[in-house]
Parts: C-alpha cells; structure tokens; sequence
C-alpha cells in the first residue's frame, strides 16, 4: 500500500533529506518532452525517480557511472500475446529484457482460450517480481468465434468484469469486428465494464475501412495493430483510432508503415509500437521494440521520435504516463543506456532502480511453480485416427475454396481450385503445393476433426502440427498425407502439446510445450536451440518458411480473413459462418 509515510520519505529523498538507493551520473538525458538531449544525473529512491539534474549534493547507497550514454526510458510493447513467444513470462525476461524491453501490455487470451480466468491468473502471479513489468489487457473474445469452435476455457462478462478491477489492468484487449459492428450485447457490456473503470478498448480492426471504422470508433475502440498498408494506418489515425506498428514473426509490419509515416511527414504522437506475435528466436536475434526503433530509424526518422514511440506515446494511450514513458520525478526507475543513439542496442537496462541486464546478459528470474492442471489440457479422442482426415467428394473433380497463403502476413486469400477425386476422396496435392489442413479438438469435448486445403507452406513430404492455433489452440496439422499427419498429432498428445513434425510414419522432431499445450519450462536458451533445430527438419522437408510453426498457429484464426478453419469446419471470417469446402463437383 502506497501511504503518506511512503510518499513522505521519497519527498525527503528529493529534498536532499534521505539518502538515495541509486544515483545515475554523467548521462546524456533524452527527454522525451521536449526532444531535448543534455547532460544529467538522476537520483532514484524506493523504486523511482525522485530528481533529475538537481544542484542539491545526494548521497546514495549506489552510484553508476554512465560514462556519457544515452539515458532513455524503458522501452514498452503496447500489445502482445506472451504466450507466442514459447516461453513462460519469468523466461521471457531473459530474452527482451537486454533489448531494453521494461514493460509488456499482455492480452493473454490464448491461456484464457484453453484454461479460463484460472490459466490468466496464473500467468500473472507473482508478476512484480519479473525484470519487466507486466500490466494485462483483459481477454475479451474467450472463445474468440463462439458457436464457430470448442475451446477450454471461457471469459463472459462477470469474469471479464472482475479481472477489469485488478490494477494491473489497463484495458480491455482486442476485440475483432464481427463483435462491435454486429452490435453483440455480450461484447457492448464488457467495452460498457472497460469504460466504467476508466479504461481504453483495445482495436483488432482488421480489414475495417472508413464506413466500418466510424461504426467501430463510435464502439469506443481506441487503436488497431493490424494495419498493413500506410492508408490503412492513415485511415485509422484520422479517426481517433491510435496505430500500434507491429512487428512479429510472420507479420512484419514496421518497414511499410513507418517508411510511409516518415516520407508523409505524418504527426508520430499518437503511433504506438508493438510485436503481438514473435517467437523467441527472432527476439534473440533481432531484438524486441529495440527492432521496431531501429528499422524506424534506419527508415531516415529522428532517433528522439522513434523512442518517443516506444516509450511516452504508449504510455500516455494506457493512462499510465504518471508511472512510465519518461526519465521524470514521481516516475518509476525504468531506465534504458544507451552508447549510442542511432544503434539501439543497451549498454544497461534497470527496472525499479535495480539493474536488470547489462553487457554480460539479463539476471536471472527463477521459474515459479504453476498449477498440474494447467500441464495436462491436451485430451486427443481416443477413436481419433488417420481416416479422420478424409476428404469425400463425388464425381471425378471437385471445385474446392483453398486457404492461400500470403507471405510475411496473418490475412490469407481464397482461392478456387479444382481437384481431382480419387475413389471418393480428394487428396493433397503436392505439385500444386495445395496440401491438407487439419483442426483436431484436444480439449476431451466432443473429438471433432475438421479438414480443408491450404496453399503456400510448401511442403514436399510429411507434416507439421502445433498445439497453438490461434485462437481456440486445438491442434493444427499440415501435410502431405493422413497417414503422417495422424502420427504428428498423436505425437503432441504424448508431450502434453508442443509442435512435432513426421515423415514416413515416424516422428523426426518435437518441442514440449506442456504448460496449457501453449508454453515451455525450459530456458530461454534451450527452447532456442530446439526451435533452431525444429525448423531445419522442416526446411529438408520442402518448406521455404522463416517460422513455419508460428504461420501453421495463425492460418487457421477464424478472425482473420478471409478465409479459417476450427474443429467445427471452414469458416467465411468476413461472414461468420460456415462454409462448404467443395463448391461444385463434375
């Protein structure tokens, strides 16, 4: 509890009156409130700021000498599923946080999705002793397409309600179109409990243009991260609806966007950055929202700007500028160094005062302890088999829709294709890379088996299947053939959910993601060193992908157009129905 006794001491501390727990000297202060860059030391008491550049002498119980870096603020992901990064979150630090990455606006909706309001509140225990800090976009869309799919867990209004009351809750998480425009009282009441607690609505306004948009701006939508296109981002703005520049692993976003922001001149207050979806191998290697400043940046736009974006804009869009988003007193101590400003790379990281990574790495966070039942959600039928994949038609070919693949991006195409039918059935089609795609229901409910076809992952033999699919995570397989899609698929069964691949009938790799079939337990490192190795089986299997697992997890989204598919069938995103795979036969 924050007292008048506590706030007592830090005016002391501000005074001159208390001994400070840490003093920064010799700095280069990127203010970002003033664009202004000068030379300061910053005083820091009882996990905040409590001067900056004063002539009153402090004494402090720790001194960093910052040898004339760049101080800049913690840098802040506006929205992200933690649970696509493969790792829990207490691992996770490992990775963003020498990327200078101090804060993490989560809508954890895919733990929700399998485990309900009890996997969610697992995720967040015990979240402020994580090296970043952690604030939650409530789940909105628990299932995300209801009466379109089977998921584990649910989040109605009431559970949606009481975790908007948490403090760390700041708003309620992305909501897709079909649920604001089609006017669904279930989703008005939860924007309706959002308000009343004084906090935004966050946008998935995929697809939207302007006539769709002001229905979904008057909704109280605040801002979207499914731009593509600049029009796309411009349209939005011009609307009140603030744009998050995403950069994932398969949707890539930041170079298009802001290369338009920067040749347009276009205002950047009101731009915000996030990464949504990345796995932790392209973090590693590429960086966190250090990557989304440094495209900026190497784009031709001012590195004070590109910060600004990452930092005092995303705070302000959350109301959370009086705790974050700025080297200011009152503040909290979330602190990036940097040597040099054009090359975003940290010197030092410190998060409430205490320095959280440096030049040796991140310090380590220990893994806390989460519930059996959340290790155990994969429930296969046990009738399932390969014959669960056939695909029966009539006649000598049958006109199909098929899921085309667009590459670097979430949204798919639909094309028409004719196939041709084999003894009653229609079969993958490897020469045209038009392959099977399978949803198979792990949650125990009913067994359902789902098929269709999908163009673009290239695959010349075998299968791929991942118990993340986005977002009712039943498992998801592709292949080449029933027989080793089947044994894919048993093979997650067996590790509690993961991703596995097969060739002839045998399993060649597989990574354990136990904890809600979502996440691993293991470092960091290691789920790195798998991942690596997962993907080159994949690549001496036929498929060209950068991140082929984390592409199988989204094309089955039934909210993305234009095309999905669920263990209840193939889904019309745009219509929200189901749909025939065959459309005429001959």
């Amino acid at each position: 509890m924050y007292t008048a006794d506590i706030l007592k001491q830090e005016l002391k501390a501000a005074a001159g009156e208390q001994m400070l727990d840490l003093r920064i000297d010799n700095v280069l202060l990127v203010n970002v409130f003033t664009n202004e860059i000068y030379p300061a030391s910053i005083g820091i008491y009882n996990q905040k700021i409590v001067s900056v550049n004063s002539s009153r002498t402090r004494e402090a119980r720790e001194v960093i000498d910052a040898k004339g870096a760049y101080a800049v603020p913690g840098f802040i992901d506006g929205h992200i599923h933690i649970e696509t990064t493969l790792l829990t979150p207490e691992a996770l630090g490992e990775v963003i946080i020498p990327w200078g990455t101090t804060t993490l606006c989560i809508d954890a909706m895919e733990i929700a999705n399998v485990a309900g309001i009890d996997g969610l509140l697992a995720m967040v225990k015990d979240s402020e002793k994580l090296p970043f800090r952690l604030y939650m976009e409530i789940p909105s869309r628990v299932p995300t397409a209801p009466g379109l799919e089977t998921t584990g867990g649910v989040l109605g209004v009431e559970e949606v309600t009481q975790l908007l009351k948490l403090d760390a809750s700041v708003s309620l998480g992305e909501l897709d179109p079909s649920k604001v425009l089609g006017m669904k009282e279930e989703y008005l009441e939860k924007i309706l409990a959002s308000l009343g607690q004084r906090k935004i609505c966050n946008g998935h306004a995929i697809g939207l243009e302007t006539d769709d948009l002001n229905i979904y701006g008057a909704g109280h939508l605040s801002d979207d991260h499914e731009s593509v296109y600049y029009e796309e981002l411009l349209d939005r703005l011009r609307l009140g609806i603030m744009p998050l520049v995403r950069e994932g692993s398969s949707e890539r976003n930041v170079e298009r966007l802001m290369k338009g922001v920067i040749e347009h001149h276009l205002p950047t207050e009101n731009i915000m950055f996030c990464t949504d979806d990345k796995h932790v191998n392209d973090i590693y290697e590429e960086g966190h929202i250090s990557f989304n400043i440094q495209k900026t940046i190497d784009l031709g736009m001012d590195p004070v700007e590109a910060i600004k974006i990452a930092t005092i804009n995303a705070a302000k869009h959350f109301r959370l500028e009086d705790k974050i988003g700025c080297i200011a007193p009152g503040r909290y101590a979330d602190i990036v160094l940097l040597k040099d400003l054009h090359k975003i790379k940290p010197w030092m990281v410190i998060k409430d005062g205490r320095v959280v990574a440096d030049e040796n790495g991140a310090r380590p966070c220990p893994q806390k302890a989460y519930p059996e039942k959340l290790l155990d959600t994969v429930h296969i039928s046990p009738a399932f088999s390969a014959a669960d994949f056939r695909l029966k038609a009539e006649g000598k070919r049958a006109k199909c829709r098929i899921i085309s693949m667009i590459p670097d991006q979430i949204i798919n195409d639909e094309i028409q294709e004719w196939m041709e039918v084999d003894h009653g059935e229609i079969h993958a089609d490897v020469s045209r890379d038009i392959l099977k795609l399978s949803v198979v229901e792990r949650y125990g409910k009913n067994g359902r088996v789902s098929t269709a076809l999908v163009k673009g992952f290239g695959l010349k033999s075998g299968a791929l299947a991942s118990s993340v699919s986005h977002d009712h995570h039943n498992i998801v397989v592709v292949g080449t053939n029933d027989e080793d899609m089947a044994v894919a698929v048993k093979e997650l069964q067996r590790l509690h959910g993961g991703f596995a691949s097969a060739k002839d009938g045998q399993v060649v790799d597989s990574l354990a993601l136990p904890l809600g079939g979502l996440m691993s337990l293991l470092p960091a490192s290691e789920v790195m060193e798998r991942m690596n190795e997962m993907n080159a089986a994949v690549e001496k299997m036929g498929c060209p992908m950068k991140a082929p697992f984390m592409s199988l997890s989204f094309i089955s989204l039934p909210t993305v157009p234009q095309l999905g598919l669920t263990d209840y069938g193939l889904i019309d995103v745009l219509g929200h129905k189901i749909i025939d795979l065959v459309i005429e036969t001959e």
